[in-house]
């Protein structure tokens, strides 16, 4: 790999808001938060609203997840006239 043009990979912490499911991976992200995990170690932390501990397909339940009002939105432009 050439020097200088990549960005640096580290190891990150993927924290999911809706659950509170934290887990450390290998990510080139970059966060100003920081978090201590059961190891010690302070790592960038990542917030995602949607992980394997929350999403409907893995743990078999449906929840319904719409923190950006697309629901409203699309029925508002396409509401029968």
């Amino acid at each position: 790999m050439k020097k200088g043009i990549h960005p640096e990979y580290r190891e990150v912490v993927f924290q999911d808001m809706t659950s509170d499911f934290k887990f450390i991976t290998r990510s080139t992200m970059t966060s100003d938060e920081t978090i201590t995990m059961e190891d010690g170690k302070e790592y960038p932390v990542i917030k995602v609203e949607v992980s394997s501990a929350s999403h409907p397909f893995y743990t078999g339940k449906n929840i319904f997840v719409d923190t950006a009002g697309r629901v409203e939105k699309f029925n508002k432009r396409y509401q029968k006239k």
